[in-house]
């Protein structure tokens, strides 16, 4: 991704969901986001509360503004932890999809004909990733995703993660395991982030106002940094969320070394996905409260 001058990660200090997405996306570059097709993702691994999963309330501002902008949109997701549907039906997505008009598609239930084989320069998958046709066909993909780290081998799962839900499973043609493949592979960051070379997001929104700072997925230590995040460069708003997860105290994997030198960071930039400093990111505060927090995130991203 072509970056001209420095990535900007919007903050603002909120317990408001919609206000906060309101905000952070009247920041956002949506003059060209009318009467499209938008695609989102949001992050729906389990039927666990948040923030394990996106907060219903969170995903519902999103889509009203997008909506509110005569967009359609489409939600695709799969999940790692259950099964899609019944996640989705638990979590009331699918209700309110019929409450605010927008389509749901379950990832696992597309035929051969709705993936598109994908293989990065340099890959480390074997033999590259399925990736739905339907994120490639939609105007513009929008991602929501969660603060928390990843004890399965990830190390923390903000936005790169995020679109491990995008690819494929299972190859629906001979059933070939591709999230074996992933979570057995001692490159598992690399490819965390080799799947991001599929997309490019109009934004992403990280929804901060708690998340966990050891464990996860699905559940782990709980903490409230009262916040929400948004950007087009999903390098450096997860290096933002590794930079938050530090104040609190995290996991060793996550707090050692450099930010960009997390693996799926480091990754990232070498596929050109976004940035790959911190004199690459700049930090916006939204609002007045959100300044404190905004300038202890600016000394973590350059430690």
């Amino acid at each position: 991704m072509e970056k001209a001058g420095r990535s900007e990660v919007y903050v603002i200090k909120t317990s408001d969901r919609r206000e906060g997405v309101k905000e952070l996306l009247n920041r956002s570059e949506l003059k060209g986001l009318s009467g499209k097709r938008i695609a989102i993702k949001a992050n729906y691994n389990s039927a666990d509360p948040f923030p394990a999963s996106t907060h219903i309330d969170t995903l519902s501002a999103i889509i009203g503004e997008l909506k509110g902008r005569g967009n359609s949109v489409v939600m695709a997701e799969r999940s790692g932890m259950g099964e899609t549907r019944e996640v989705l039906e638990d979590m009331g997505v699918m209700e309110l999809s019929e409450k605010q008009g927008f389509d749901v598609v379950v990832l696992d239930e597309l035929e051969g004909s709705g993936w598109i084989q994908e293989a990065p320069e340099s890959s480390h998958w074997k033999r590259g990733f399925l990736f739905p046709k339907l994120f490639r066909d939609a105007d513009a993909v929008v991602q929501t995703c969660c603060l928390k780290t990843h004890r399965f081998g990830g190390h923390f799962t903000m936005s790169l993660k995020n679109s491990v839900g995008m690819a494929a499973a299972r190859d629906p043609e001979d059933n070939y395991n591709y999230m074996y493949e992933l979570h057995s592979s001692r490159f598992q960051r690399q490819m965390i982030a080799e799947i991001n070379a599929a997309y490019e997001p109009a934004f992403v929104v990280m929804d901060g106002i708690q998340g966990f700072s050891k464990g996860g997925p699905e559940s782990g230590t709980l903490v409230e940094p009262g916040v929400m995040i948004s950007g087009k460069d999903r390098a450096a708003v997860d290096a933002v969320g590794v930079s938050i997860l530090r104040l609190y105290g995290t996991t060793k994997e996550v707090g050692k070394g450099g930010v960009f030198e997390q693996e799926q960071l480091a990754r990232a930039a070498e596929l050109g996905l976004g940035a790959s400093s911190a004199d690459e990111v700049e930090v916006i505060s939204v609002n007045p409260e959100a300044d404190e927090i905004c300038s202890r995130i600016e000394q973590k991203l350059i430690l």
